[in-house]
């Protein structure tokens, strides 16, 4: 069990390494998440706090309203999420399981998944984080912080992890969007392992940390609770930018601008510190 600061005991290193995900006890409280989740709608409306949109916003407007709704880097829009996304004490939990000194932010996306919203490409296809994140060479030093905002379960549509699907290497079939998940999971599996998936049922304000390589997606929610979620994405002072993959990212071009090249150490203040031992 972890401390009580949360901080994760090395019994829950050591299933996060065994396993490639970790969930922690509730976190946020209940005041914080409703804030968060006022602050979601808010981008959803088109209200941005900062007066700087995010990289892409789901917009009632111009998207399927019974859809996913996924919104990449909310941090620059709205203050209360980039505290979130800034918060140290996730990053410390993230540098504790990954066993290193400093932890650097990366990237966020809001996650919705409507109500009874099954059968309107509300499925997030199985998929390995650093399949989108090529732009760096080593997917060990990535690890994801996913937020619960509304308690999640297999009726509304919670995670699914597969264990110890970080040691499979980088593989083929990757599709966040990807609605036929049998399938693809099928397909997704190396000669000889077995995909074996199990729910990640959490409260609102507990976080499910897990390894850039581990295999995760969520199923329909048929349910009539929504699920509100963020997913946070760090780096280790180890992780290394690799170039020719992934340079339209705002952060990358950012970091190619400063004089970043290819092997170069991923750092400055588009890689915000959020913790250091």
């Amino acid at each position: 069990m972890p401390d009580t600061n949360f901080i994760p005991s090395q019994k829950d290193v050591d299933f996060f390494k065994t396993n490639g995900y970790w969930i922690s006890p509730k976190i946020i409280d209940d005041e914080r998440l409703e804030r968060l989740r006022d602050r979601m709608e808010r981008v959803y409306q088109g209200e941005f706090e900062t007066g700087t949109a995010p990289d892409a916003v789901w917009r009632r407007e111009t998207s399927r309203p019974n859809s996913l709704r996924k919104t990449d880097n909310a941090n620059l829009a709205d203050l209360t999420i980039r505290a979130l996304a800034h918060d140290s004490q996730i990053g410390q939990i993230a540098a504790a399981l990954k066993e290193t000194n400093t932890i650097r932010f990366w990237e966020d996306q809001l996650l919705l998944k409507p109500a009874q919203s099954s059968g309107n490409a509300a499925n997030v296809g199985w998929h390995q984080d650093y399949h989108y994140w090529g732009c760096f060479q080593n997917p060990e030093t990535m690890i994801t912080a996913w937020v619960a905002y509304d308690d999640v379960d297999e009726e509304n549509g919670c995670m699914q992890m597969v264990p110890g699907s970080h040691y499979w290497g980088i593989l083929n079939g990757n599709d966040f969007y990807e609605q036929n998940m049998q399938k693809q999971l099928q397909d997704m599996a190396p000669e000889g392992q077995i995909a074996r998936t199990v729910p990640i049922i959490m409260k609102a304000g507990q976080i499910s940390f897990h390894h850039s390589l581990t295999i995760h997606g969520s199923g329909p929610n048929v349910s009539d609770r929504v699920r509100r979620s963020s997913a946070l994405h760090y780096l280790t002072a180890e992780t290394r930018y690799r170039a020719g993959f992934a340079d339209e990212y705002s952060e990358i071009k950012k970091f190619i601008a400063a004089g970043g090249v290819d092997g170069d150490i991923v750092q400055g203040e588009m890689f915000p510190v959020v913790y250091r031992k």
